[in-house]
Formats: structure tokens, C-alpha cells, sequence
């Protein structure tokens, strides 16, 4: 069961020679024999270069809100090369895009421009510790904020004299141990522990970051409770809460995370959906605190920051999910795909939930939802991980593993849905025949 890999078989290894682990980035190793190497796409569909057509849910992990290729955005950003590049000078184009940003999203006051969400997220931390005078930092478990050494930690816990203790280490080779100083780590949704680490560390702290809904980490949200708790203790010990929406921004909603689950950033970040693909991304807050980027203090930018074929593909991908009903077909569609899919789990008595919102959600294999990356490492991942597998291997493509959501977009549609229910059907029923203990409570 399964598509030919002939040609990116071959390609991949031609490309190892030259490129580590033949391709640009680590996220898109899939193993020897799995690595696939794109031809093109449109809509909701992309090809591989042995032609296979895949359903996507990827969506380039959630850029293409619009669908690949939209006419409307590549024609915007087609018409800005008329502009001739990048000349390192500004355009009237990023105003247009600020004021646009600062109307969907309330406390967007001030709004800068990068090229990638690490690069927002780099420059809030930043920009935090030059408004609070603070060195330290608060993460989440779980969460996803680029690849950079101040956000590349996870937490160990160890048993030591009956008790829990959590110590925070590199999530990889190459991150300075020394930097372990300033990081303090805490599970989502655990408001007990959260206030712990504020009254312990409350004086040094000058952000906590958070994805309110995680975008790494199959889509949990954080609960308005933890929001509530979190937004009281930084403005308590006077700390920025950055706000991470490089994945929610303008696709939960058309304010994002933070419309839809009432909570404010002091800063905030944006990436993904703002321009359908082309590679944009935005450091936004209060006024107060965005004023700290000047010319004696705080230096953020780059060569490429604010390109103008970038921006104008993104005023019309957010013109576009402002004023029509992309973001509603998004979200009915996701709503349908997990009617579908739920069906199919439940005939069989596959215990499973659906979690983080339609537009951008996980499937996990427990009895209930997970509530923090913790939980979720005790759910069946290894059933998901063979079922995505065999479900790429039949031309419908989300990530091979249980971490990434399923992403829409506004492309999808009846055809997709058919195709997707079918094919997860097959899936399924040959990963649940591989495990008997499982299989014997299908049909």
C-alpha cells in the first residue's frame, strides 16, 4: 500500500552529498526512503516530482490559509517586483500593513516587520528586556518559538528524595548550558506552579512567551483560566507577556489567539498566515513598550525586512481574510473533517480526541484531551505516528508525527473532504490490523 518514491528517493540521494540530511531544514527529513521533494501546488494539493497528488494538511505548517498559489495574492506580489527588489529603503506598503494589523488585532499599537517568526520572536524578547531592565524569561512546555538558543529548552523531571524536581537543559548540541540562568520553564495550564515561579522569580523576570494555543504541540490551548492568571501576574511583577501567534495570527480568528480566547499581549508576534506563504512576519504591541526600538536602544531589522513583494502579498492575503468569509469556510471545514474522521475512530472504538481549534487541530489518541505536552507524551502517539504514516503513503499529507497539527485552508473543499475520509478509512483499518490488541475492538 502506498505511492511511488522512485524519483525523490533518487533526488534525496544526490542531495545528501550537498545539503545535510538533503534539504534545508530538519523538519523536512522524513527518512531515506520517505523524504519527498515537491514539483508544485495549487490550492489544497501539491505534487511530488514522481507526480503523486497529495490532499494537503500541512499547508507549508500553516502559511497557505488561501490555498497555494491564490490568483488574487500572487498577482498583488507579482505587481510589487515592479518596484525592483530589495533596496534596503522603506515602502508606503508597510504603513498600509500596520494600519491593517492594528484594526484586526487591539493590541497591535506599533508594528514592525521581519522576514520569519524566530525573527519576531528574537527581537520581543529583546525588546522586553530593554523596557524592563530584567534578563530572565518564562517558557512553556510544549511550545514552539523558532530556532534560536533562547527558546531551544526543555524541561527534565527526576525523582530526588521522593520529590519531583524539574531542571531545564538544552533541547539540543550547541546551546550554551550557561544560558540555563535565565530560563525558567513551566507545564501549560498549571497555574499553581506558574505563581510559584513568579513569587520566587518575579523581580528578574522580563517576559513570559506563550502560544495560546500550541502550534508544536498537536494544537493544545492554554485554558482562560492560565490566560487570566498569567495576564494578572505580568502586569503584577511588571512583566511583558509576549504573546506567540507565528501560527494562530489571522487564522483562528481575524485577531487570532487573542480575540478568540480574551486575552492581551503586551507584544506579539505573527508569521505564517499574514502572507499566504511569502515569507513575512511581525513584531507588534504596546506603544509604551514598542518605543524601545530606536536608534539608541534597541536595533531590530535586516536587509530584507519589509520586502516589498512580501508586504503586498500580505495586504491582500489580510484584506482578504478581513473582509470575507475565508476564516468561517476554514473553520466549517475543519468542524466537517473532524465529524468525518471521529466517525470513522468511533465505529472502530478507537478511544480519541480532537484538540486546539478546527482551523489548526490535533488528533490524539487518549480518552481525554491533553491539557499540557506531559499528558500528551502519555497518549498512543505511536498508533498516530503509524496511521500518518500509511496516510501519506495514500496521498493525503500531514506530518508524520503527532506533535504537528492538521492545518486548512480556505482550498478545501467536498472533494478533499471524500478523499480524506476514504483514505483514512484504509489507514487505519491496516494500522489497526497491525496491532491486535487494538484491532479486535474495530468492526
Amino acid at each position: 500500500m502506498g505511492l511511488s518514491l522512485t524519483r525523490s528517493n533518487q533526488h534525496y540521494k544526490q542531495a545528501v552529498r550537498r545539503l545535510p540530511l538533503g534539504v534545508s531544514s530538519n523538519y523536512r527529513y522524513w527518512g531515506e526512503d520517505r523524504t519527498l521533494y515537491l514539483s508544485h501546488a495549487e490550492g489544497a494539493r501539491l505534487w511530488d516530482i514522481d507526480g503523486n497528488e497529495y490532499v494537503d494538511y500541512r499547508l507549508g505548517y500553516g502559511p497557505a490559509i488561501l490555498g497555494y498559489a491564490h490568483p488574487e495574492v500572487d498577482a498583488a506580489a507579482c505587481e510589487a517586483t515592479k518596484i525592483g527588489g530589495c533596496t534596503a529603503l522603506s515602502t508606503e506598503s508597510e504603513l498600509e500593513v500596520a494600519e491593517r494589523i492594528a484594526r484586526m488585532v487591539p493590541s497591535a499599537e506599533l508594528v514592525r516587520f521581519a522576514n520569519s517568526g524566530a525573527e519576531a520572536v528574537t527581537a520581543a524578547l529583546r525588546v522586553a528586556r530593554a523596557h524592563t531592565g530584567r534578563d530572565a524569561y518564562i517558557l512553556v512546555d510544549g511550545g514552539f518559538h523558532g530556532l534560536f538558543d533562547a527558546v531551544l529548552w526543555k524541561t527534565e523531571v527526576r525523582k530526588a528524595g521522593g520529590r519531583s524536581e524539574r531542571r531545564v537543559v538544552p533541547d539540543c548540541e550547541g546551546v550554551p548550558e550557561l544560558l540555563s540562568q535565565l530560563v525558567h520553564q513551566v507545564p501549560l495550564n498549571d497555574v499553581e506552579h506558574l505563581e510559584q515561579v513568579f513569587r520566587r522569580h518575579g523581580s528578574e523576570l522580563a517576559a513570559f512567551l506563550i502560544e495560546p494555543i500550541q502550534g508544536n504541540c498537536c494544537g493544545i490551548p492554554a485554558t482562560s483560566e492560565y490566560l487570566e492568571a498569567a495576564r494578572k501576574l505580568c502586569d503584577r511583577y511588571g512583566v511583558v507577556m509576549i504573546v506567540d501567534e507565528v501560527k494562530t495570527g489571522f487564522r483562528v480568528a481575524r485577531g487570532g489567539a487573542q480575540e478568540l480566547m480574551g486575552v492581551r499581549g503586551d507584544l506579539s508576534t505573527f508569521a505564517k498566515s499574514m502572507g499566504n506563504g511569502y515569507p513575512i512576519s511581525a513584531l507588534a504591541g504596546r506603544e509604551e513598550i514598542m518605543r524601545a526600538i530606536d536608534t539608541q536602544r534597541v536595533p531590530q531589522g535586516g536587509t530584507y525586512a519589509g520586502h516589498p513583494v512580501s508586504l503586498a502579498a500580505a495586504a491582500k492575503t489580510l484584506e482578504i481574510l478581513d473582509e470575507t468569509d475565508a476564516l468561517e469556510r476554514v473553520e466549517s471545514y475543519g468542524r466537517q473533517l473532524r465529524e468525518a474522521l471521529g466517525g470513522i475512530l468511533s465505529e472502530r472504538g478507537v478511544p480519541h480526541v480532537f484538540v486546539g481549534h478546527p482551523s489548526m487541530g490535533g488528533l490524539v489518541f487518549a480518552e481525554d484531551a491533553p491539557r499540557n505536552a506531559s499528558e500528551w507524551a502519555r497518549s498512543d502517539y505511536a498508533l498516530y505516528n503509524d496511521l500518518a504514516a500509511r496516510i501519506n503513503a495514500l496521498g493525503i499529507l500531514c506530518e508524520p508525527d503527532s506533535w504537528e497539527p492538521w492545518f486548512i485552508s480556505a482550498a478545501h473543499d467536498d472533494a478533499c473532504l471524500a478523499e480524506t475520509a476514504e483514505k483514512f478509512e484504509l489507514a487505519l483499518d491496516a494500522a489497526l490490523a497491525a496491532r491486535p490488541s487494538l484491532a479486535s475492538t474495530s468492526r
